[in-house]
């Protein structure tokens, strides 16, 4: 997550050189780009943090998967006894 804040500043600085580069001698002109350049840049760094909360979100999401698939089978073979229990000690109809 980090990278991406990185990255979305470094775009932004870049952005903001090339825009003094355009417009040299007009600093309202040069505010404006550079305020419309800033704001791409927030825009891609709200996406890249995005991407990144869901690349987070999906490893912890398999992590937990991973951690508790044999729990969750050990838990369905007792339940599975129980059954087989209460299935044998109900009277035949």
């Amino acid at each position: 997550m980090k990278a991406s804040l990185l990255l979305a500043l470094v775009c932004t600085a870049v952005l903001a050189a090339g825009a003094r580069a355009d417009a040299p001698e007009e600093p309202e002109a040069l505010v404006k780009k550079v305020q419309e350049l800033a704001q791409k840049a927030a825009t891609m760094a709200k996406s890249a943090f995005s991407s990144v909360q869901e690349s987070e979100v999906a490893q912890q999401a398999r992590r937990w998967l991973e951690d508790n698939a044999d729990a969750a089978k050990q838990r369905l073979a007792w339940l599975k006894e129980r059954l087989a229990e209460v299935w044998k000690r109900a009277p035949a109809a």
